[in-house]
C-alpha cells in the first residue's frame, strides 16, 4: 500500500516561513552593524598598539632610535631616525575604516624610542604622543553601543591597550 498524502510546503507555509525569517532579519541587523564597528575599533587599536610594539622592538634590535608616526585615521609608520628608512606601514584601510582616533597631546604624532626601548624628544622637538583614544563617530554608531578603547604609552616605554570604561586595574581597564 502506498501512502498518498501530499509531502512538501505548501505556498502559504513557505510564505509564512519566509516572512518570519525576514522579520528576525530586520530585527538582528541593528546588532550586527553595532558588532562590525565594534570590530573596527578593536582592529584600528590593536593596529596601533602592534605598530608602536613594532617600534620599540625595532628601537632595541637595531640599537639606535625608531619614530612611530600616526597618519590619518589609524594609519602609520615605522622610520629609523638617522637613516630615514622606512621599516613598516599600515594604512587606516585594513579593517578599520570607521575608527577615528584621537591622541594626548592632541597635536601629538610621533612617539620615539631609544636603544633601550623608551620614548626620547622627537628629533623635531614636537610633543611625543601618551595615549591614543580610538572610537567611532556617533554618526555610525551611539555612544552607549560603541566600545572605545584606549592605548597608554609610558616614558618608560610601556604600551598597554585598555578600556577607558573599565575598572582600573581589572581586566582590561584603564
Amino acid at each position: 500500500m502506498l501512502n498518498k498524502t501530499p509531502r512538501g510546503f505548501t505556498a502559504i507555509e513557505m510564505l509564512i516561513t519566509i516572512s518570519i525569517l525576514g522579520i528576525l532579519a530586520a530585527l538582528a541587523a541593528p546588532s550586527f552593524k553595532n558588532l562590525l564597528i565594534n570590530a573596527q575599533i578593536r582592529t584600528a587599536a590593536q593596529g596601533l598598539a602592534d605598530g608602536l610594539q613594532f617600534a620599540r622592538s625595532e628601537a632595541i634590535r637595531l640599537n639606535q632610535p625608531t619614530v612611530f608616526t600616526k597618519g590619518t585615521q589609524s594609519s602609520w609608520t615605522v622610520t629609523v631616525v638617522s637613516s630615514g628608512a622606512t621599516l613598516q606601514t599600515r594604512p587606516y584601510t585594513e579593517g578599520s575604516t570607521v575608527a577615528t582616533v584621537a591622541t594626548t597631546p592632541s597635536t601629538a604624532t610621533k612617539v620615539t624610542f631609544n636603544s633601550l626601548g623608551r620614548v626620547i624628544a622627537n628629533a623635531d622637538s614636537s610633543a611625543s604622543i601618551t595615549r591614543f583614544d580610538i572610537d567611532a563617530p556617533t554618526s555610525s554608531i551611539s555612544a552607549a553601543d560603541s566600545k572605545e578603547l584606549r592605548i597608554n604609552v609610558t616614558g618608560g616605554g610601556a604600551i598597554r591597550l585598555c578600556d577607558p570604561n573599565g575598572t582600573a586595574g581589572v581586566g582590561m581597564g584603564c
